[in-house]
């Protein structure tokens, strides 16, 4: 009987090297192949494309597997980066994280895996895929690590991309990898965990946003109207942000001992260009006891019923207990039973059934307590 063919995306990190060596220990045809989404600034010392293609080619050659690259910088250009931008034009923070795995490494790469031959495909995220009997389902669950799960990013996925899936790495611990990619000698056994947003790397973000986006200064003003400063363009603003605002120095509330809370970002006004801030880490501004979300995507294909759920609304947050309001297929409410701090519109709100990741929605908006 043949093996199964397995094309795992393989990025150069630790993460993706040591799944493409457990899919062979565990039995598969693998076959690696190394995505490049983006070439504006191939040559910058942001960009660590070359670099990160002579790793996986590296790790490829030590593992024993095939591996190609392929260009799907058009379709990331088209799907992701433009979104991204209507999105930090319209005042919103955009995750690219989640529309990348949703639009190309799920759909663009699964495509190109399917026309290879694959029977599945594969990545180094840390989540896991289970079959259920009962309703004929591919659930997607958190993985074992749960410091470093990453069904979040996943909550996009459908029946279709889940039923085709493996993730070598949803059983074990962080810690286990970089052993396993240590015993093999591995290349980049040692190879920092990439962070930040892949096109634009470690570089400085206002920087890069400014090549981009058309932004307009505009007034920094405070709950009760007076204006504090000056912005440099809603786009360069995330609600809860509390360094690089630039009015360290302003004091307009004291407390009793002389001292001064800081400041932080709580609402951005795009109609009229106002960026609003408040002093205080639990100013109510910052604080939510409900949101509402759109563009929801369920990963069994409908919305769960009504009723009590858990919810993380960033990435690095505990889940929180939540009850949904399904609203038709692609809107819900979500009400908190404590108040979430700096509820972002453009983010994703996920929610969760214990261990299984149901899927969610983009943020639109949020009821401050």
């Amino acid at each position: 009987m043949s093996k199964k063919k397995v094309v795992i995306g393989m990025s150069g990190g630790v993460d993706s090297s040591v799944s493409a060596w457990l899919l062979k220990e565990q039995g598969y045809e693998v076959v690696g192949l190394f995505m490049k989404n983006w070439e504006d600034d191939d040559d910058s010392e942001y960009c660590s494309t070359r670099q990160d293609w002579i790793d996986a080619a590296s790790v490829a050659d030590v593992v024993g597997v095939d591996i190609e690259a392929v260009n799907f910088a058009a379709e990331y250009k088209d799907r992701v980066f433009a979104e991204f931008l209507r999105e930090y034009q319209a005042g919103r923070t955009p995750n690219p994280d989640v529309l990348c795995n949703a639009e190309i490494k799920f759909k663009a790469f699964l495509d190109h895996a399917m026309l290879l031959g694959a029977d599945m495909i594969a990545t180094g995220h840390y989540a896991r895929v289970r079959h259920n009997a009962a309703t004929g389902r591919s659930e997607l669950l958190k993985a074992i690590d749960h410091t470093k799960d990453q069904s979040y990013f996943l909550h996009r996925l459908n029946q279709a991309q889940l039923s085709k899936t493996l993730f070598p790495l949803g059983e074990i611990p962080k810690t286990e990898v970089r052993q396993i990619a240590e015993k093999l000698k591995l290349p980049n056994a040692a190879k920092k965990d990439s962070t930040g947003i892949c096109f634009i790397g470690e570089r400085p973000f206002r920087e890069f946003l400014n090549r981009y986006l058309s932004y307009k200064p505009g007034p920094m003003k405070t709950p009760d109207g007076k204006t504090v400063g000056e912005h440099v363009g809603l786009s360069f603003y995330t609600l809860g942000q509390r360094k690089g605002i630039g009015i360290g120095g302003v004091k307009t509330y004291q407390n009793a001992d002389g001292s001064s809370d800081a400041w932080y970002v709580a609402r951005k006004d795009v109609a009229t260009n106002t960026l609003w801030v408040v002093q205080g880490h639990d100013h109510p501004w910052l604080l939510s006891s409900s949101l509402t979300a759109d563009q929801a995507s369920w990963i069994a294909g409908v919305p769960p019923e009504a009723g009590s759920l858990s919810a993380k609304t960033r990435y690095r947050q505990a889940d929180v207990a939540c009850d949904i309001a399904p609203q038709g297929n692609s809107d819900f409410a979500l009400q908190f039973m404590d108040a979430q701090w700096a509820v972002t519109p453009g983010q994703s709100a996920v929610l969760y059934d214990g261990d299984v990741c149901l899927g969610g929605g983009i943020i639109a908006g949020s009821n401050f307590v």
